[in-house]
């Protein structure tokens, strides 16, 4: 394809400048989000540095580590070797695919690099996909090399890289089962298995399987059985089908033709006998297959979205190959203007994807002029609110208890690491029995003894107790409050934390003395205020009268008495103690004092307001002073005039 776009000099403008825009614009994120739940698992585990954690290998959290130490509490410091490696893979794609073609098409690997949504973004997180991919590309580009002139430092390289891929992620041992595939299926590679340099390769790369056998047969297996079996359902889910068109979005659905067009091409130089095509098909079938044919059996959320990077990379290598043939075709059957746009509009719409990628991530360091456009519950807080929590947590801890290293205590892991990422405590714990299992750390937790078996050892110790609310339904609260106050002699609420209009929000209480679960629980246990509004629906349409029913109880402390809202202005109390058996009944409510008289309402004259809409919503507070707007909704006044 002979245009002024491809010649080596404006080629390498174009590649400078979207390279340094990507870098300057992951910098600036990594430097202003907040650490996410993974990212923060990783960092903590870096503080306890080993061979192996219950869910992955060392590697990430060595690297996690590294950084941090430059600048410990700081989210820039524990991303940026991450920032180096993932912004590093332009580079490598170049002198990976060097080999398998000339310095302009190479050139033109690297450019498409930036324009892969996902692989553009890497880098601005500190998660395994990073230097999993850095690894498979050093030991891919290794391998064809050592194929190729048989030098003794390539087959070490190889191992090496092999190796430290291993120690990253199980994820990794695609590669070397790619390529084992490339070994038999190709006829001429048949020889290498008698070439003593590859017997060593393979030596040195087993070595990376050491961390992963130590931690599993010192632990049961458990990490080998979370990420093989309990992890996934195992079970047939229609939604797997739909892999190829969410990997077609991710991608952008012209550049996911482009790489199924790679594979064919690739496809038919193999079955000529063309050894390269032969190896980059086997690296990027291998990764990209697995996960499709296991789509609709396996995690759907990973499976889905990044799993099966590693397997376009390779393709990366020949793309620049495939666009010349789709402009070649398309100028067949249009004139040359329309060919070049149509061929550009993909690596240009892949670069948009990158871009609008990071962008949504990074809208999460924007939330509140973003949420006063795009309202409440649209916008992603994990990677934001955890610097005003952290110092609002501070401040309370302080005031509470003045000691430089008090105990506290989360419902969830990542509120831990988040207050030890702080340095707010070292005694730090959790009560997490739902997100740790799911995402496979609570063995790590337990290993560490941050897990609520470590609270009986703390009989007598004040604490402070926080819940992330935000990220809680009615039930898991009470679930939790109900397992704190059992390991309570006393407990009660001090204050609560409302970040983003409540998208994100925070509950805290002082835990007078920590005691052994067998013991007598807590008592008042400031379970959560638990109503529900009878009448009027939402969107009521009202005229005359207003009547307002429902219940509302607190369970061990009672409903003291509950106002009524209309446009955010209190307007009436409501009359409560009106008899509910039923309710009683469907809630099991056990302890509340008023039962079974839960229950409210009131008949208000509608014409004291005018016609049109109004927000409707209830002021609940209970007998400890804790309140509760519950409930609000939208009516329709429509009177007669």
């Amino acid at each position: 394809m002979e245009n002024p776009t491809h010649q080596p000099r404006p080629l390498l403008v174009w590649f400078t400048v979207a390279f340094i825009s990507v870098l300057l614009l992951k910098t600036y994120l990594a430097a202003v989000l907040d650490l996410y739940s993974d990212e923060i698992f990783y960092w903590l585990a870096s503080t306890r540095l080993a061979l192996a954690y219950s869910d992955l290998p060392f590697m990430t959290a060595l690297l996690a580590g590294i950084g941090s130490a430059l600048h410990p509490g700081n989210s820039l410091a524990v991303r940026l070797l991450f920032l180096l490696l993932g912004s590093s893979l332009p580079l490598l794609v170049y002198w990976l695919a060097l080999p398998f073609s000339d310095r302009q098409q190479a050139l033109e690997s690297a450019i498409l690099t930036l324009c892969l949504p996902l692989g553009g973004f890497l880098g601005l997180l500190a998660v395994p996909d990073v230097p999993l991919i850095f690894f498979g590309l050093l030991s891919i580009g290794f391998f064809h090399r050592a194929l190729h002139n048989d030098r003794l430092q390539d087959w070490l390289a190889t191992g090496v890289f092999v190796a430290l891929g291993l120690c990253t992620h199980y994820r990794f041992f695609l590669y070397p089962l790619a390529a084992i595939c490339f070994l038999v299926l190709c006829r001429t590679a048949h020889s290498q298995w008698r070439n003593p340099r590859l017997w060593l390769a393979m030596a040195i790369a087993c070595l990376g399987l050491i961390p992963i056998l130590w931690f599993n047969l010192g632990n049961q297996l458990s990490s080998a059985s979370f990420y093989l079996v309990e992890r996934h359902p195992w079970e047939f889910s229609a939604s797997g089908l739909l892999h190829v068109f969410k990997q077609a979005g991710l991608v952008t659905p012209p550049l996911y033709l482009l790489f199924l067009f790679c594979l064919w091409q690739l496809l038919k130089k193999s079955r000529t006998g063309h050894q390269d095509s032969l190896l980059l098909l086997c690296f990027s079938v291998t990764n990209l297959s697995v996960y499709l044919v296991l789509a609709p059996w396996t995690d759907a959320d990973s499976t889905s979205i990044h799993w099966p990077l590693s397997g376009y990379f390779p393709l990366l290598v020949v793309a620049p190959m495939a666009l010349r043939l789709v402009y070649d075709r398309a100028q067949q059957k249009w004139d040359q203007r329309r060919a070049m746009k149509l061929t550009l509009s993909i690596p240009v719409l892949g670069f948009t994807g990158t871009l609008l990628a990071l962008a949504g991530v990074g809208s999460q360091a924007f939330q509140a002029p973003l949420q006063a456009v795009l309202g409440t519950g649209v916008l992603s807080n994990k990677m934001a609110g955890w610097r005003e929590f952290a110092g609002y947590s501070s401040a309370l801890s302080a005031a509470e208890f003045g000691q430089s290293d008090p105990v506290v205590i989360t419902d969830n892991y990542y509120t831990a690491a988040q207050v030890k990422f702080a340095g707010i405590s070292e005694q730090v714990f959790t009560l997490d029995r739902d997100k740790a299992v799911r995402d496979g750390r609570i063995t790590q937790l337990r290993l560490w003894g941050m897990d609520e078996s470590a609270l009986p050892a703390l009989a007598g110790r004040s604490a402070l107790y926080i819940n992330e609310d935000s990220t809680l339904i009615l039930a898991e609260k009470i679930e939790l409050m109900t397992a704190i106050c059992e390991y309570s002699t006393a407990i009660e609420p001090l204050a609560e934390l409302s970040l983003y209009a409540g998208d994100k929000a925070f509950s805290f209480y002082r835990v007078n003395a920590l005691q052994s679960p067998a013991m007598q629980r807590a008592f008042p246990c400031p379970y959560p205020i638990q109503a529900w509004i009878d009448r009027p629906e939402a969107g009521a349409s009202v005229q005359n009268e207003l009547e307002i029913a429902g219940w509302a109880f607190s369970e061990d402390i009672g409903i003291a008495e509950i106002e009524l809202l209309i446009d955010n202005q209190p307007v009436s109390r409501l009359d409560y103690g009106i008899e509910r058996i039923d309710v009683v009944s469907a809630k099991n409510v056990r302890t509340d004092p008023g039962s079974p008289n839960l229950g409210f309402g009131l008949r208000l004259d509608s014409r004291m307001l005018t016609n049109g809409e109004h927000s409707l919503a209830l002021l609940i507070r209970n007998n400890q002073g804790t309140e509760l707007v519950y409930g609000e909704r939208t009516i329709f006044i429509a009177n007669p005039e």
